[in-house]
């Protein structure tokens, strides 16, 4: 066997794998879309009270939840668990987390539950990308976070619907009614986009 002939052999093997790879990546971005609208289909009642829960692999009551846990359920539905990632990522990095709330340590139980530390994780792991108000730079499986009135940050996911005139990609949240799907991209300004995990 030529040398040629191994590195064509080398580089067409490493070009299958990233392809592999690449289409794993679409079938999960996929599914955690999926798994997010489909909260949509409980009800939920929005409470972010602080509860006791198991680490790793905690969650509240079902029929409970704010705007992070729309995105926690989703990524554990595609096997990643934010609850761990964020306390382990907290553990080795407390410094450079959020102080609102006078921790003075990590806490397994709501770190993960508050839109700033997902803010600061994400950006961490090297996930976040440009805001603009242009909506076709906001793709599926794109997590958002805004500013609502009264500085309440706010997080969804970006789905593959589209607003009616066809402009807009539909986000699913939920900003205190539940996991919704709904069409309100720009309604808020814009505090961070991130691709966490999900096709390029």
């Amino acid at each position: 066997m030529g040398i040629r002939f191994k590195r064509f052999l080398k580089f067409a093997l490493i070009a299958t794998l990233i392809l592999s790879i690449k289409a794993q990546a679409a079938i999960e971005t996929a599914a955690f879309v999926r798994a997010a609208v489909a909260q949509t289909k409980s009800r939920v009642t929005y409470d972010g009270s602080y509860r006791r829960i198991p680490y790793p692999g905690g969650d509240v009551p079902a029929d409970r939840g704010v705007c992070t846990d729309v995105i926690v359920r989703a990524y554990r539905a595609v096997g990643i668990d934010l609850q761990q990632q964020v306390h382990e990522d907290m553990r080795a990095s407390f410094e450079a987390y959020p102080k609102h709330w006078g921790l003075k340590k990590p806490d397994s139980n709501i770190d993960h539950r508050r839109v700033p530390n997902l803010q600061t994780f994400l950006r961490r792991q090297g996930a976040a990308l440009t805001v603009t108000q242009i909506a076709r730079n906001y793709r599926v499986g794109d997590l958002v976070t805004w500013m609502l009135p009264g500085n309440l940050p706010h997080i969804g996911i970006v789905t593959e619907g589209t607003s009616t005139d066809g402009k807009r990609p539909l986000i699913v949240h939920n900003i205190g009614r539940g996991p919704q799907v709904e069409d309100m991209l720009f309604d808020f300004p814009i505090t961070g986009h991130y691709r966490y995990l999900t096709t390029d």
